[in-house]
């Protein structure tokens, strides 16, 4: 299915299609990304749930990020089921902007050569149970699942590469989904910018600093082989059993 257009969010898609190493295909309509869905309009709530099937909303925002936007109009939506699993660390007595630092700090120190690889590494040690219970969420939801954070391009990007690689979908194929929020950039950054704290890493950063690069989701699964020995290894170390992945694949993945 590909982009689905929508009034009130920028970069939201059906990663149906895409090819797994046997030859077989992602599902159609099983498992959407996206960013901020507090804007949405009565039409994009129906076309949502009425014609694709919305039934689950994983939500990989900070508690902090989802106070400031507020709630959108899915959460008054009796059918779709929504947990919430924010991959930064907590706030705490921090300031957002302190902890936004810190985590650089660190992401540097993780992957010099490339930031946002080491932002993503974070998201897994520092928050491995919230990446465990997203993927689980996809793969008990009852019809169309949707990962979302502010941006859908980071928090969003490493959910669903993590699920795609468990479903075998091609290595190239999982980094050009990645990259493809590329093309939305400037039209997300600017519903976003002045309405998220800065744990969100939106404002005051040029959108090439904000931009997915093909490279960064390389880098980040090639550190998944040498740390972890792969997505399965990793996940398999945070109890992600042999179960739940075969309940993924089959929730992912065509008949």
């Amino acid at each position: 299915m590909g982009w689905i257009e929508l009034d009130g969010a920028a970069n939201v898609r059906d990663v149906g299609g895409l090819p797994t190493d046997d030859g077989r295909h992602v599902a159609e309509c099983r498992l959407l990304r996206g960013d901020n869905l507090r804007d949405l309009s009565p039409a994009d709530v129906a076309l949502l749930v009425t014609e694709i099937g919305l039934t689950a909303v994983i939500d990989l925002r900070s508690p902090e990020e989802a106070a400031a936007s507020g709630p959108g109009p899915l959460t008054r939506v009796g059918a779709v089921r929504h947990a919430r699993h924010s991959l930064l660390p907590e706030l705490g007595d921090t300031s957002a902007a302190d902890m936004t630092a810190v985590r650089l700090d660190r992401a540097y120190s993780r992957h010099p050569d490339d930031i946002r690889c080491g932002l993503y590494l974070g998201y897994l040690e520092e928050r491995p149970d919230q990446v465990v219970a997203a993927l689980r969420g996809i793969a008990e939801a009852s019809g169309t699942a949707m990962v979302h954070c502010a941006a859908g391009k980071d928090r969003t990007g490493v959910v669903v590469a993590l699920a795609l690689t468990v479903a075998s979908v091609r290595r190239e194929a999982v980094i050009a989904d990645y990259a493809a929020s590329a093309e939305r950039i400037d039209a997300v950054l600017a519903r976003l910018r002045g309405s998220q704290p800065a744990a969100a890493d939106i404002d005051g950063r040029p959108a090439e600093e904000q931009t997915p690069r093909a490279e960064t989701m390389a880098a980040f699964l090639d550190q998944m082989d040498s740390r972890y020995g792969g997505v399965r290894g990793w996940l398999s170390r945070h109890g992600f059993r042999a179960a739940d992945t075969a309940m993924l694949r089959a929730r992912l993945l065509e008949a």
